[in-house]
């Protein structure tokens, strides 16, 4: 269909006063990025959100999104350079940095698990858990895990690897066996726990809460974009222009409902459940300067490096310097 000169013009014109109204047009030329995530994690709504309303394209980047089937797979990628960017936590990061890599993050989310158990259990605080059988996801080493039971010595004296039933598990089967009965309380993944409020539980103690407790002056982020610092050092525009298009798509997340609704099938709920999970991330979003989180990690670094010894950090007794990435802090 021929386009008159005259329509053209107009279209051009009503764009530049209102872009938001009209689709941006990608730029063959633009840089790529090669973002590896788990096919069915949670990072996948906030990518979606960058592709689908072109966040990548409108900072002149081209994100491409390669999935893997476990958080090993995109690790060995990463540090094989396979790929420029990956999600992961930040004792990884500084345990790579500790052994010679050059890897750093920019904050991601500061969402983390909780304990969880049913609206009308007969559990109120940590010392009820002695005794109960508990499952626990991420297996022994697991900060949440960790933290939590740095808090109860700390606050109630209960040693709960052995004043408790510990069970470990895959996230979905310790929630189906908590919502059977069969488990009293399930430290799980934050989704995982959104799923369960909107099935009737509640929060005993959340990661957080053990967070704060322990010293950190607010939310800081469990998970961080990671990168190699050579590939930011070397492309510094494209790697702030993917920081930034990842702030539209948490901007966007925060403030629409309609958007959360666009994402449903892509994250398997709806109705009341969708809302909780809506809700939880928009409380991980990251609002905290850089230099605080950091501060903060580097406390909670040394606090985990007691409680999880070498098999957590490493031979590290300290979070490596340069484990956030120092561009964010300017």
């Amino acid at each position: 269909m021929n386009v008159s000169r005259r329509a053209l013009c107009l279209t051009v014109l009503l764009a530049a006063a209102n872009p938001l109204c009209f689709p941006v047009l990608a730029n063959p030329s633009a840089p790529k990025i090669r973002v590896g995530v788990l096919k069915f994690g949670t990072v996948n709504w906030e990518l979606d959100t960058i592709k689908h309303n072109k966040f990548d394209v409108a900072n002149g980047i081209d994100v491409e999104v390669v999935y893997f089937a476990g958080e090993d797979a995109t690790n060995v990628a990463m540090l094989a350079g396979d790929l420029d960017i990956i999600v992961s936590d930040w004792l990884w990061v500084s345990r790579q940095r500790s052994q010679g890599e050059d890897l750093t993050l920019a904050p991601y989310s500061t969402a983390v698990g909780a304990i969880m158990v049913k609206e009308d259990a007969p559990i109120q605080g940590i010392p009820d858990l002695v005794g109960k059988k508990i499952g626990v996801v991420g297996g022994s080493l697991d900060k949440s895990w960790l933290l939590i039971q740095g808090l109860a010595q700390r606050d109630n004296g209960v040693d709960l690897t052995k004043e408790s039933e510990i069970v470990f598990g895959a996230p979905p089967l310790l929630s189906e066996k908590a919502v059977s009965g069969e488990l009293d309380a399930v430290l799980n993944f934050w989704h995982f726990c959104a799923r369960l409020e909107a099935r009737g539980f509640r929060r005993l103690i959340g990661a957080e809460d053990a967070t704060k407790a322990l010293g950190a002056s607010g939310p800081v982020s469990a998970l961080g974009y990671v990168f190699h610092d050579k590939w930011a050092n070397e492309h510094p525009d494209v790697a702030m222009s993917f920081v930034k298009a990842s702030a539209a798509a948490k901007k966007l997340l925060a403030q629409s409902d309609a958007e959360w609704q666009r994402l449903a099938p892509l994250v398997r709920a709806e109705g009341r459940e969708l809302e909780v999970l809506r809700d939880r991330y928009r409380e991980g979003i990251p609002n905290r300067p850089l230099a605080d989180e950091e501060r903060d990690a580097a406390k909670l670094y040394e606090i985990l490096a007691d409680l999880g010894g070498e098999k957590l950090v490493g031979e590290a007794r300290q979070m490596a310097p340069g484990t956030f990435w120092a561009a964010l802090k300017t």
